[in-house]
């Protein structure tokens, strides 16, 4: 055999196990190669990950927490302990009418500017005129009676100036008074008057609150 056909066969023989060599490096390196990632899972072939593998990581299904409120504090709950706060907590003057709007005019007329327990005892002194049968019954009536009330003109009050402060407390005084929300220094009392006259009264002194002084 010649010189140069050894070195053909030798060449050849090289090519082919570098072929054979390459193509193994290849199917390894396909085999070892990781699988796409589904947000919904990973397939069955890849479920058991080989060793020196990562394991394939799975998405849970996105879902909704539900998380409770927190409760609204209930307004029944909040209680004042004075009564400037229980006046506060009215609010704005209502819009109110008949026996209301005359309780609260005289609150209004008869002390406003003192303080809001003397209003409050005004207030008082009428609702215990209309349910004593000793007067009126309504509190109108009781208002309105003849010489009664020096602010009360020709069976009707002045004008009152409604979105005044002193009308505000007038009306939440009123409604304080009428629901009994809060006790009066001059509870029973039935007449009051200012401190400037004394008339000489045989009736018995409940309390003296600013300007009045209160009876029973």
């Amino acid at each position: 055999m010649s010189l140069r056909l050894k070195a053909a066969i030798v060449a050849a023989f090289t090519l082919s196990a570098t072929a054979a060599v390459t193509a193994a490096d290849r199917s390894s390196a396909s085999e070892a190669a990781p699988s796409v990632i589904s947000l919904t899972g990973i397939s069955e072939r890849n479920a058991a990950p080989s060793a020196g593998t990562k394991p394939a990581v799975i998405f849970a299904a996105p879902r909704e927490i539900a998380q409770p409120l927190a409760p609204l504090a209930d307004s029944a709950d909040v209680k004042a302990d004075n009564l400037a706060a229980l006046v506060n907590a009215q609010g704005a003057a209502e819009d109110v009418a008949g026996d209301m709007k005359c309780l609260a005019g005289a609150v209004y007329f008869e002390s406003k500017g003192e303080s809001l327990e003397g209003q409050l005892a005004v207030a008082r002194v009428i609702i215990n005129r209309a349910k004593s049968g000793r007067f009126a019954s309504s509190l109108c009536g009781v208002v309105y009676q003849r010489g009664q009330f020096s602010f009360v003109r020709g069976n009707s009050m002045p004008m009152i100036p409604m979105a005044s402060e002193s009308w505000r407390e007038a009306v939440a005084i009123a409604q304080i008074a009428m629901e009994d929300g809060w006790n009066s220094q001059a509870e029973g009392a039935l007449f009051f008057h200012a401190r400037r006259v004394s008339p000489g009264w045989g009736k018995r002194q409940l309390a003296a609150i600013d300007n009045h002084i209160f009876y029973r």
